[in-house]
């Protein structure tokens, strides 16, 4: 039986709305990532622009974590907790950022390169945004959810990264998590029939060494086991009869 939720077009204008919002606090917080700059105070600009704008940070409180967004420097996969830690040059930071806004939650991240990177760092950073990109172009009504991640390994397997399997994308909408799980990885399962009426995010974690990660003793932060960089990108999507809109585009 098909669990995953269906929701109507009333719910897809509230979708779109927490989405816009969770992509302008992505852009905002942008002119203040430089070297120099704490987590904490890239968390603090969040906060303020979401709580100014009618919505609450998702994170915040969640199972206990206690920042508005995530911040995943160099090594850290995800869930990295801002902290009094500055950036310096050279650095990669993945901002996430979840708003609830209206009772509809809107999910997006980026990761950002702090002043002048290597050029693996680079390389890395433009894989992982095109791994998005080709995982979105898999989603099709009437296909199956084992597509993105077939799609996004076939690529990222020709840059020579990897792609981590401890964590995935997920169902969302009117709850911050839910059914269907997505992999980002080529697996056996075909999963579930994609069908229009469907919110769910993308968000394929890529590693420069080996796929394996660790979570820290702060119960929250994933690192890569090997310490090598990881990126991410992020987007929340409807499945619509025509195809995908990307909500957080």
């Amino acid at each position: 039986m098909n669990d995953i939720k269906i929701y109507d077009n009333s719910a897809l204008v509230g979708m779109r709305k927490a989405c816009r919002l969770a992509k302008l606090v992505l852009d905002y917080v942008s002119s203040y990532i430089t070297d120099n700059v704490t987590t904490n105070e890239l968390n603090d600009v969040c906060h303020n622009f979401i709580i100014e704008n009618g919505a609450v940070p998702a994170p915040l409180n969640y199972n206990g974590f206690p920042k508005s967004i995530c911040t995943s420097v160099n090594n850290v996969v995800c869930h990295g907790i801002p902290s009094d830690t500055k950036l310096k040059n050279g650095d990669i930071i993945n901002i996430d950022i979840t708003v609830i806004l209206d009772g509809w939650y809107g999910d997006t991240s980026k990761t950002f390169l702090v002043g002048e990177c290597t050029n693996l760092a680079k390389r890395l950073v433009k894989a992982a945004k095109c791994a998005l990109d080709v995982g979105i172009s898999a989603v099709k009504p009437y296909g199956y959810f084992g597509d993105i991640g077939k799609a996004i390994q076939r690529y990222i397997d020709t840059c020579g990264f990897s792609i981590v399997r401890d964590y995935c994308g997920h169902g969302i909408g009117d709850m911050f998590h839910g059914k269907p799980t997505i992999l980002h990885h080529d697996n056996n399962e075909k999963g579930q029939q994609i069908k229009p009426g469907m919110f769910f995010t993308i968000e394929p974690m890529i590693n420069a060494g080996g796929y394996k990660t660790k979570v820290l003793k702060d119960g929250w932060t994933a690192v890569t086991a090997d310490k090598s960089l990881s990126a991410q990108f992020e987007h929340t999507i409807a499945v619509t009869d025509n195809g995908v809109e990307v909500l957080t585009a």
